[in-house]
């Protein structure tokens, strides 16, 4: 069996900045990355890539999974905040969780990422304007890499740290186990099998069930926590062009009349494309834009999202997210669009529809009813919220915007660990969004840090 000091499962955002910060500073520890996805230059779409006109439930996923994680290929916003993108502040504190991330923009900046422009939502017309009509604006500083500068970035850091660690692909981990004297066995679903004095798992949203799985193996405690659910929506640029220049990323909170819900928007891309990702096997949609001028396309999307963290006795709330990302598959063969204006006068879109429609799709989608997947209360949320935004950008609530569904945002249940992220077992950590502590680039990226500089002090 082969030994090593560290061995990080998953390079998503987390463990990637594991890998970049155990590099950076000086330490004797003989480290292992491992990824059930691709390197960074396999990591191609077939939709993208024209060889597809719909999902074909790639296995891996190379939009969700390999080198950078879910984040590569989804614009690369990071937004250095503790308002929202998780909890991280509260096991470090919000000067420490604030520092870490300003570090990991700093990292990304060095990379390439100086001319990508930082902006602010604090102290901002928006702000007032959203105030005025019953809308509330997240504070957050948010830097917009784009998607093609995001890569070459995760190219450098890959360049950096690959002459100092094993690292190995398409590397799926079937099994821990917790050896005799102390440390960890990693079984790989190729039947490999390697030793480990310490064990990050950084293993994402996409690694959600199996996470599970390991936890309830090892005896530690799991949280429920929520799902999210809504669409993704597309409209022309110009209609949110007002707030795209000033803020690029608006994360406006509404709460609804009709049911006391709490609705917002998120991952705002501006002269973006519509994508669609497997999880688990459900395809599901996101977005994403990139920073050169001359890949952008006429429209904007962005997320509206209806959270939702279901009680006793029913404590599954991936699993009521997958149910009803299925629907949408079951009726759509993937993705399902209707036009806003068919969906308030309660008719499916058709293909003949489309053709007059005047905002054109970036995503090829099946036209249909999204009241048919979508349950009522977050369908009439979804549509409250979409006349709440019209009144700052006038136009959202035109018949041609298009409706993408489902977008779910699934979060891992809460991983018990204390300050440092290690779990009761001695040596085993939980980092990034698959710890539930995380549910964004920055903060994920910043738990990463955080854990390699403990590591650091060990290995000396």
């Amino acid at each position: 069996m082969e030994k090593y000091d560290i061995v990080i499962v998953g390079a998503g955002a987390s463990g990637v900045f594991a890998s970049y910060e155990l590099t950076r500073r000086q330490n004797k520890a003989n480290i292992l990355l491992l990824d059930k996805g691709c390197a960074l230059e396999d990591r191609i779409c077939p939709i993208k890539a024209k060889k597809s006109k719909s999902c074909i439930q790639c296995n891996p996923c190379h939009i969700m999974n390999g080198y950078g994680g879910a984040g590569t290929l989804s614009d690369g916003k990071y937004n250095i905040t503790t308002n929202f993108g998780g909890n991280f502040h509260e096991y470090v504190g919000v000067e420490k969780a604030m520092e870490l991330m300003e570090y990991v923009d700093s990292v990304l900046c060095d990379l390439g990422g100086a001319e990508a422009r930082l902006y602010s939502t604090g102290s901002t017309r928006l702000k007032t304007e959203c105030l005025r009509h019953n809308l509330y604006l997240l504070e957050a500083k948010v830097r917009h890499l784009g998607t093609d500068r995001n890569m070459d970035i995760l190219r450098r850091m890959y360049d950096f740290t690959k002459n100092r660690m094993d690292i190995r692909f398409r590397c799926p981990v079937r099994d821990i186990e917790i050896l005799p004297q102390g440390g960890f066995a990693v079984y790989t679903e190729s039947g490999d099998a390697v030793q480990c004095r310490d064990l990050l798992l950084a293993c994402g949203r996409s690694g959600s069930r199996w996470m599970s799985t390991v936890c309830g193996k090892l005896g530690i405690t799991m949280k429920s926590n929520r799902v999210d659910i809504g669409v993704r929506v597309e409209l022309p640029a110009e209609i949110f062009k007002h707030i795209t220049d000033e803020v690029y990323e608006s994360k406006i909170v509404y709460k609804t009349d009709k049911y006391n819900d709490m609705v917002r928007t998120f991952c705002m891309n501006p002269y973006g494309e519509v994508v669609a990702e497997n999880t688990n096997g459900i395809v599901t949609v996101n977005g994403h834009s990139y920073a050169d001028p001359a890949l952008h396309t006429e429209n904007t999307n962005f997320a509206l999202l209806v959270s939702n963290k279901l009680t006793e006795p029913f404590t599954d709330s991936n699993g009521y997210g997958e149910h009803v990302a299925r629907l949408s598959n079951m009726l759509g063969g993937g993705v399902l669009l209707q036009r806003f204006g068919d969906l308030v006068k309660g008719r499916r879109s058709s293909d003949r529809r489309m053709e007059k429609c005047f905002t054109r799709p970036t995503l090829q989608a099946t036209p249909g009813d999204l009241s048919l997947v979508i349950p009522k209360r977050q369908l009439d949320n979804i549509i409250e919220m979409i006349y709440a935004l019209d009144k700052i950008a006038p136009g959202t609530a035109n018949e041609d915007t298009l409706l993408y569904g489902v977008e779910v945002k699934f979060y891992n249940s809460q991983v018990e660990v204390g300050k440092d992220l290690q779990s009761s077992v001695k040596g085993l950590y939980f980092l990034g969004d698959g710890s539930g502590v995380t549910h964004s680039l920055s903060q994920a990226s910043a738990s990463g840090v955080y854990v390699a500089r403990e590591l650091v002090q060990k290995y000396q």
